[in-house]
């Protein structure tokens, strides 16, 4: 079930939805949450390396953490968005979610129209500040303000509660933006046995 205006202002007084700091009310619209971007950015950079090593075949690969580097800015600076680049940040806030609630988010209008992009959800009963994942396919750098309302999320109910502490978790209550732990796949470590296997890496 999608949630209204009405629905969301409901959890937040109960207490079953917290974000904090909710800076002004009018971020809670008739059907969506406007979320701001945070302090916080880890910026990709072009390395000596030719690619980023997404798979465990190779021994001498590089950390993914080599090929970001870290940034912080003040509310009210800038943060520039270069062409085709993308930068993991976190949101202003910091957020609760009901164990019967998910979210979707998506860049606000006004950012699509620069040809900045965002896809991904935030788990029911996730807590922490939401990771964002920034792509600039303009052709032109985008100077967005730190603190500035760029996020809308949309509000779904399941139809019964999660857990979401269930099972281990690669990203939990982060409060500032995390590189990728895909080489930490579960079925990475399969498909690497299979490899080593088939090429008679195994001794």
């Amino acid at each position: 079930m999608f949630l209204n205006k009405a629905d969301i202002e409901k959890l937040l007084k109960e207490g079953e939805l917290i974000i904090k700091p909710l800076l002004d009310t009018s971020q809670v619209g008739e059907i969506s949450i406007d979320f701001r971007l945070g302090y916080d950015f880890l910026v990709s950079i072009q390395g000596r390396e030719p690619f980023i090593d997404a798979s465990l075949n190779n021994e001498d690969r590089h950390p993914i953490s080599s090929f970001f580097q870290e940034t912080r800015r003040n509310i009210g600076e800038t943060f520039l968005l270069h062409p085709n680049q993308t930068v993991l940040t976190s949101s202003l806030e910091f957020i609760k979610m009901p164990r019967d609630v998910f979210a979707v988010l998506n860049m606000r209008s006004s950012y699509v129209r620069l040809g900045i992009t965002i896809a991904t959800i935030i788990q029911p009963g996730y807590c922490g500040c939401m990771s964002l994942e920034l792509t600039n396919t303009n052709k032109n750098a985008v100077n967005m303000t730190v603190g500035a309302p760029i996020i809308q999320a949309r509000l779904y109910r399941l139809s019964s509660k999660s857990n979401y502490f269930s099972k281990p978790r690669k990203y939990i209550c982060q409060v500032r933006p995390q590189i990728s732990a895909v080489n930490d796949d579960g079925d990475l470590k399969i498909l690497h046995r299979i490899w080593e296997e088939s090429n008679n890496k195994i001794t």
